[in-house]
C-alpha cells in the first residue's frame, strides 16, 4: 500500500521561500506520476504541479509557473516542491498525490498525503 507523508510547511512573509517534501513508502517513486495540489480556506483542491514517471514532462498551474519548481530524489523516494516569491494567495494546505496518469484533475490520483499547511502573511 502506497503511503505519502508531506513535510516542510510553515509560515513565511511575502517574498519568502519554502521547500515541501513528500516521502513515498510502499512502492517506488518512478512507478507513479507525482503531483502537488493545494486547498485554500473555503476553496476547492487545486492543481499545482505534476512530474512524469521519468521526469521528462513537468506541468505547472499558471498561478505558480516561474515561482515553484517540482523535483524528485529517487534514491530517497522523495518528491519536492520548491516555492519561491511566495504570495499571500499561496496560503493553503498542500498535498502530494500519486496517480497512474499525467493529469491535472485530482480525481485521477489514487493516493494522497495528509497535507502540510503553508501560510504567507506579513
Amino acid at each position: 500500500q502506497v503511503q505519502l507523508t508531506e513535510s516542510g510547511g510553515g509560515s513565511v512573509h511575502p517574498g519568502g521561500s519554502l521547500r515541501l517534501s513528500c516521502v513515498l513508502s510502499g512502492d517506488t517513486l518512478e512507478n507513479w506520476y507525482m503531483a502537488w495540489f493545494r486547498q485554500g480556506p473555503g476553496k476547492e483542491r487545486d492543481f499545482v504541479s505534476v512530474i512524469s514517471l521519468y521526469g521528462g514532462t513537468i506541468l505547472y498551474a499558471d498561478s505558480v509557473r516561474g515561482r515553484f519548481s517540482i523535483s524528485r530524489d529517487l534514491a530517497k523516494n522523495t518528491l519536492f516542491l520548491q516555492m519561491n516569491s511566495l504570495k499571500p494567495e499561496d496560503t493553503a494546505v498542500y498535498f502530494c498525490a500519486a496517480g497512474p496518469k499525467l493529469q491535472r484533475a485530482s480525481s485521477y490520483y489514487s493516493f494522497w498525503g495528509q497535507g502540510t499547511q503553508v501560510t504567507v502573511s506579513s
